[in-house]
């Protein structure tokens, strides 16, 4: 699948404020300055869809994209570690968990994880929560460009080997770069794939 058109739709910090529609929506999350802003960007050919920042915490509302006019691309405000107030990051947190446990046509979160690090628990503990409430769950290991792909790999392995804790079968899983490009062809082909098993996209 190629993104011919994404478009802006809206920026809220409430999920009754979400836009009215029936078509399924993608969320993408995970902590703090993992590249999220930039993976966007990547999968959606536009350098400044979604706003990169160095500063951990930028996004800080629920932000809606249309899709080639068919899907919704949801950018959510990252977990974890922000240079943010205390009352703040408890409004972020509330926001995501609402709109995580509430949003009917939310069709899948990809939950993006900083492949140069060893599991993290907040990554883990974020993971849970999704997985204990029956929302379905994809896992993107982000900025692979920046090891080699034999540490890529024991990260990715550590991490899956952790989160076989709690679960019983490993969530799909995609390896990336918004440097060079890598996963962008399969998530996005991963997209497709979930749309038309669901009957809302040709």
């Amino acid at each position: 699948m190629e993104i011919k058109e994404a478009t802006f739709i809206s920026s809220i910090d409430h999920v009754d404020k979400c836009p009215i529609t029936n078509l399924n929506e993608f969320a993408f999350i995970g902590r703090s300055n993992v590249g999220k802003s930039s993976l966007i960007n990547m999968l959606t050919n536009q350098k400044k869809l979604a706003k990169t920042s160095g500063r951990p915490g930028k996004t800080q509302t629920i932000n809606h994209y249309l899709i080639n006019t068919l899907w919704y691309l949801v950018d959510l405000p990252g977990y974890g570690y922000a240079k943010i107030s205390k009352p703040m990051r408890e409004k972020i947190s509330k926001m995501i968990n609402n709109y995580i446990l509430k949003r009917e046509n939310l069709t899948t979160v990809f939950v993006l994880i900083d492949s140069r690090l060893e599991p993290q628990k907040a990554d883990i503990e974020f993971v849970n929560f999704v997985g204990e409430n029956n929302i379905p769950i994809t896992l993107i290991f982000t900025k692979c460009d920046k090891l080699s792909p034999p540490k890529v790999q024991s990260n990715v392995a550590k991490f899956k080997k952790e989160l076989l804790k709690h679960w019983d079968e490993i969530p799909t899983t995609f390896v990336s770069s918004s440097e060079t490009g890598e996963g962008k062809d399969e998530i996005l082909n991963y997209i497709k794939k979930i749309n038309k098993s669901l009957h809302s996209v040709s």
